[in-house]
This record gives C-alpha cells, structure tokens and sequence, in this order.
C-alpha cells in the first residue's frame, strides 16, 4: 500500500502547489508556484479577485510537473483544499457569472457594518458559529444581489474554492460542509444550510450543488483535466475543504488536545463532538467552524501570528539579506535575554480580529522601551506577546467550551523556531507536541483522498497509518516566572484599548 499516492491540489493564498504523499503521510513530490489575488478589470483598485483559470493553471502545471518525478499509475485519488470564504455563481454550463471575490476585497467592508441593523450578531452566531467579518461569504451574495443581480440570476447555483477547482477537475459541481462552514450561512448545529440567513440575499438552499463530506468521491478527472495536469484520466476526484480543518485531522491531536495552527496568523482550535454557541465565547470572538468529520465542530480563536515577527525583523535586523540567517541571529539573542525580556512587552493587539472593522484592528504596542534596550529584548517580548495571546486563547476557549486542554499540538511554518516553542510551553504551562512532518495540511487532505480510493476504512485508520515524528516540549522551571507578566499583559491600561477600537 505505501506505493499508492494521493495527490492534493493545495491552493494557499500565497502559494499553489501539488503535492503527492503516500499512505503514511510522506510527501514524494511537491512543486509550487506563487499565488496572489489580482485586481478585478475596471473596478476600483481594493476590488480583488481570484482569476479561476489562471489559478487552476498554476496548479495543473504544478501538478504535471510533480507527476514528472514519479509513476502517474501510482495515483489512486486526487483531492483539494484550499482557504474558506471564496466563491463564485456558476451556471448549468459550468461557467462563471461573476469573478471569484477574494477575502482579501474591501467591497463588502459597508455591508458589514450595516448587517447588524437587519439581525443581531448574536443570533448570527448562535446560528452559524460565525462573527460578522467583512470577507464572510454571505455578505459577498448580498452584495452581488444589490450590485450584480444579473450574475445571481443567471446562476445555476454557487460553488465554493475547493468545489470549483474540482469542477475543473471533473465537470461535476458540488460543496462540502468544511467549505460552506466558512459562509456564515450555515445552521452550523445541523449541519445543513441556514434558510434564515439565505433569506438576507434572497437565496434558498436550493441555489446551492449537492453536498458532499470529505471523502466523497465527486466525479473523476476529465480528458482535458488529464492533458492539463498530467493525472490519469477517469482519477477519483475526492472532496476536502477547507484547509484549517484538514490541518486539524493531519495533526493527528488526541482528544484532550488543542490544536494551534501557526503562520502569518494563528488558528487555536479544537475538534469537539457537540456544538455550543456560548454568549461567552460570542464576545471572546470565537468562531465555530464544521469539522472535517460529521458529528464534530472546530470552536477557535483567530490571532496574530508570525506578522509582528516579520515587522520586528524588518526594522531591528534588516542589515541581514539572508532570511534564514536573520532569524537564527534574532534567536540567538532572544535566548541571551531573561523572562520578562528586560521589562520590554509587545502587545499585538488589543482587540480580537474580528467584527466588522477586522481590517483595522491588527495594531499593536511596544512598552518599556529604554535607551539601552537591545534588539535581542525586543524581539524576545514580540515571542512572550504572541504567547501571553495564546494562553489568553486557552482560557477563552475553556471559559466558552469547557475544554480542559492537557497539551497543544503544533502545526504550521511557526512550529520550527524552538524558541518560541519553549515559551509557549513555558507560558501556557502546557506541553507543545510539534512534529517532524510539517505537512499537516496536505497530509490530513491526503487521508480523505485515501479514503474515497477504499484504501482507508476511516480517518482514524488513516491517522494510525501515518508516521509524524512527535516530539514533545514541556513547561520548563521559568514556566511560574510569566505569571505575574501574564497579569500585566491582561491589565494593559483601558484608555490604550479604547485607542485601539477607534
């Protein structure tokens, strides 16, 4: 069996990249190519779009060239995951009607603020486990319903990322839940769309394909799909998502672990067996999201991540070209630096990143700055900021679900500086399961693609397959040190929190 491949279409927001991995979770090819959203034609220049075919050509050829380095007859299914929010009005021919608005487009920012006039935010969420957020899905369809009826109209229903690039694939047009969750339009409980929240773009369940869970087989590669991306022709084309809760599976967390995904932005999730919609957890800005298996839910909390990194070392290390070599130097002077980092503390943002001023509220602080403040403190207190934030995570998360978490699996280009993973242990006071395969994306995507191929039975038997190479950190003797510098991070002073929400 670890001869066969899955083959997953991974379309990121900065990269579009096949990658084939066999039954434990390895990959044996993977070849990328820059991705970005462009600017829509003769619209205003915030107005960014996803070019469908210019995407899906990026991936062909990514895929052809990956086929090139092993035996196509290897591949057993082909899958894609790619991120949520985005979609477009497809016809009965399988045409767009309109262009694909990325989440990065500022159109539906009014939108907004002025859906909470029509329904209170609480019962969006109660509903669909969602804040409003300007790039929701939901707010999109209204806007195309007040701007662009004609695109609707002329719509045989609407498809989301994942659904359109297999409909390339395939010809066949469907949607999966993992997809969908990310629409606000969800009656997230049930698993099933929300007719209420439908109803404010004039839509009914009906405009949408039919659903399929991951795992499902949704039709097979086409001949033109074939010539283009190099798959054999009449290849499974099974269903995954959205990539957040594929990482999740691939992660391979057990049942009383959290699971921090770890980027540009951070993702602190769990995979629960029961939807909860806490008016705690409303006012925290959770979000709640459709797991990748039925019967379970992902409540999560989304914050900064590596962003304020990368500011940090573009202002206090940018004599150094090398990227890798800036960051081993940053390293090496955060770890000469004390707990505390000399009374230096970044705040990365006094708000959560959600509601609709999202867009506006990623700002941060840097108090305690002295004369002789080094470089090496402040970058420190950018590392022990990003974790006063998680451990405020963990406990938004336990107030609002009453999960009592017993360790954090790591996933995600954050999980291989250790510095920051030692201060993550330290100052959550909980161990840090990172792994060796870094592919936890992919790999949870390849697991439902072996599935839909009947060479797995389950995601369990699929997770038991893998190989993750675990290692584990745990809270050293400084962990009780940040306690007191946690309260401090808790207490920053009101009138900088009100600034902040301006």
């Amino acid at each position: 069996m670890p001869d066969r491949l899955a083959v997953v279409l991974d379309c990121g927001a900065t990269n579009a990249r096949a990658v084939a991995l066999n039954t434990t979770g390895e990959v044996v090819s993977s070849v990328s190519r820059p991705n970005e959203p462009a600017r829509q034609p003769e619209s205003p220049e915030d107005w960014l779009i996803w070019p469908l075919e210019g995407v899906f050509e990026k991936l062909a050829v990514s895929c052809r060239e990956a086929l090139a380095e092993i035996d196509p007859a290897r591949v057993v299914a082909v899958t894609v995951t790619t991120f949520g929010a985005d979609g477009a009005p497809v016809t009965a021919g399988n045409e767009l009607t309109y262009p694909v608005i990325s989440w990065q487009d500022s159109r539906t920012e009014d939108l907004a603020n002025r859906l909470g006039d029509y329904i209170e935010p609480w019962r969006i969420f109660k509903t669909t486990g969602y804040q409003i957020i300007p790039f929701n899905t939901l707010l999109k369809l209204i806007w195309l319903r007040e701007n662009a009826p004609e695109a609707l109209d002329g719509a045989e229903s609407w498809l989301m990322m994942p659904g359109l690039l297999s409909m390339m694939l395939c010809g066949e047009r469907s949607i999966d839940p993992t997809a969908a969750g990310t629409m606000m339009a969800m009656d997230m409980a049930a698993r099933d769309w929300s007719p209420e929240m439908l109803e404010l773009a004039d839509l009914t369940p009906g405009f949408f394909p039919r659903w399929v869970e991951p795992g499902e087989v949704i039709g097979e590669v086409g001949a033109a799909a074939a010539e283009r991306t190099g798959l054999p022709e009449g290849t499974p084309v099974v269903a995954a998502g959205h990539d957040t809760q594929f990482a999740a599976v691939g992660s391979g967390a057990g049942p009383r672990e959290a699971i921090l995904s770890s980027g540009t932005w951070e993702i602190l999730l769990l995979r629960q067996q029961r939807y909860e919609a806490t008016r705690a957890g409303f006012e925290a800005g959770l979000l709640i999201e459709a797991d990748a298996e039925p019967g379970r839910w992902n409540p999560q909390l989304l914050m900064m991540g590596s962003g304020p990194l990368e500011w940090i070392r573009e202002q206090f290390f940018s004599g150094i070209s090398a990227r890798a070599a800036a960051y081993e130097r940053m390293i090496a002077a955060a770890e000469k630096v004390e707990p505390g980092a000399g009374g230096v503390m970044v705040l990365p943002s006094f708000v959560p990143d959600t509601g609709p001023n999202a867009r506006h509220r990623t700002k941060g602080t840097i108090l305690g700055l002295g004369l002789n403040t080094t470089r090496g403190q402040i970058y420190r207190a950018g590392l022990e900021g990003l974790c006063y934030q998680l451990r405020h995570a963990v406990e938004v998360l336990r107030e609002s679900t009453g999960f009592e978490p017993e360790g954090i699996r790591l996933v995600g280009g954050g999980a291989r500086n250790q510095l920051w993973n030692r201060l993550r242990a330290d100052i959550t006071g909980l161990p840090i399961t990172t792994l060796t395969n870094e592919e936890a994306t992919v790999a949870g995507a390849a697991i439902f693609a072996f599935i839909g191929a009947g060479l797995f039975r389950s995601v369990e038997e699929g997770q038991s397959a893998a190989d993750l190479g675990e290692r584990i950190i745990e809270p050293s003797a400084e962990s009780g040190a940040y306690d007191e510098l946690y309260e401090l991070y808790r207490s920053a002073p009101p009138a900088l929190e009100a600034f902040y929400r301006t």
